[in-house]
């Protein structure tokens, strides 16, 4: 399968040219315009390649069909298959003036980057590099991030469309193409119509080493806690003034420091994790994440969390405050073991791009968790990229054309086996 990689290489550096970072702070959606002219040349650049049915939304999604090429004898049922990636940048590093570099033939050592001689690729800190001796390696000048995630996923994406539409000999069902906006800022699928987009399962091409399929994200909630203090004039405070900012910092204190927090948990551990404060003596709100891979453990720690609010509580006496829990998303795990093929023959498919699979788990969350809980089973498939939201944003080229190769052999499979699950049901 020869992939054209200098076209990959081209529109990926294109997109990632592009500043379309996106903000928490914003109240419309997308939640930056700037996000709509990538948007825009996606909707472009499908046109040009020969796809009659592409559209955007009022909110920022594309959206295309190529059509299916199997014959009306096809001896399998094939479902419409998704691939969705998503046009923003993180907002904790900038993506304005990217400048991609390739350094060629890696051979090893550490990759300084010239535009800040402190960012640099250091095989000690960062061993995946290790693992791609030979291969070219993409970076940015190390004043910006890259934008792999998920520029990159875009430009496998659209780079596999095109191989497909070049080889019709090629047998496929019908494919669904998404790019969708604000997923790093969590509302990725906000206005995201699944009917509409027509695909019965999806793949998130969103990760990252080589070879990973990610089908396991945490279960995640946001915890608000109000914190109500009574303000009086300081100079005449003595028995009277209940500082909530006294109370807060009480509070965050009484968790524990050695586990239940991101920078102590590893693999399927969750934490709680106080993630934002503001407010003044009379009132203080503090925002937490709180992370476990099921329900329950969720529940387990946000037991936790109210019970050192009401010891605070006991201790502060005069103080109120609420207690307030927002789902976020949920594990697709709960969703996608009921479609156990749609992860089988992507890892199917990584097997026939030359590579063994890996299945692995997200300490975070896709569209694709979100997504499969509004009916669309969808797991997520690598890039190839490494260090996302940082500087020191590297992908090699080599698992960019992996990446292609599996998307084609995910609807390779699906033409050849088709949906067990429709089939058992007739």
């Amino acid at each position: 399968m020869k992939i054209d990689t200098e076209k990959l290489i081209n529109r990926f550096k294109n997109y990632v040219k592009i500043d379309t970072q996106s903000s928490e702070d914003s109240p419309s959606y997308p939640s930056t315009e700037k996000q709509l002219e990538l948007s825009r040349l996606l909707l472009k650049e499908l046109k040009e390649l020969g796809i009659k049915n592409v559209k955007q939304t009022k909110h920022g999604y594309v959206f295309a069909t190529i059509p299916s090429n199997l014959p009306e004898d096809h001896p399998v049922s094939v479902p419409a298959i998704g691939f969705i990636a998503h046009v923003d940048t993180s907002p904790d590093v900038s993506g304005k003036d990217v400048n991609p570099i390739i350094h060629k033939n890696y051979q090893g050592g550490e990759i300084i980057l010239p535009g800040d001689n402190s960012q640099k690729i250091d095989p000690k800190n960062d061993p995946a590099i290790e693992d791609c001796i030979g291969h070219d390696i993409i970076t940015s000048d190390g004043t910006t991030l890259l934008g792999a995630d998920n520029k990159a996923g875009i430009a496998e994406i659209i780079t596999a469309v095109e191989f497909l539409l070049d080889n019709p000999d090629l047998k496929h069902g019908e494919i669904q193409i998404a790019f969708t906006v604000d997923e790093e800022v969590g509302t990725g699928t906000k206005y995201f119509d699944v009917k509409q987009f027509g695909a019965r399962y999806a793949y998130t091409i969103d990760g990252e080493t080589a070879g990973e399929l990610e089908d396991e994200t945490f279960c995640a909630d946001t915890v608000t806690i109000t914190i109500k203090g009574i303000n009086i004039h300081p100079g005449y405070a003595k028995n009277k003034l209940v500082n909530s900012i006294k109370i807060a910092s009480y509070l965050i204190d009484q968790l524990p420091s050695d586990k239940l927090s991101p920078e102590t948990t590893e693999k399927r551990e969750g934490y709680i994790h106080p993630n934002s404060i503001e407010g003044g003596t009379e009132v203080t709100k503090i925002k937490f994440l709180i992370r476990d891979f099921t329900v329950e453990g969720l529940k387990e720690k946000e037991n936790i969390l109210e019970s050192i609010m009401e010891n605070a509580l006991e201790r502060y006496k005069g103080a109120e405050a609420d207690f307030k829990v927002d789902e976020s998303y949920r594990n697709m795990k709960y969703i996608l073991d009921k479609y156990p093929h749609v992860v089988d023959y992507a890892m199917e498919a990584i097997r026939r791009s030359g590579m063994e699979p890996v299945r692995n788990l997200i300490r975070g969350g896709t569209d694709g968790a979100r997504l499969s809980f509004q009916g669309l089973p969808t797991p997520n498939i690598f890039t190839g990229g490494h260090n996302f939201h940082s500087k020191r944003e590297w992908i090699s080229v080599q698992d960019m054309e992996k990446a292609v190769q599996t998307i084609i052999n995910i609807c390779k499979v699906w033409a050849e086996k088709g949906d067990v699950n429709e089939a058992q049901t007739k």
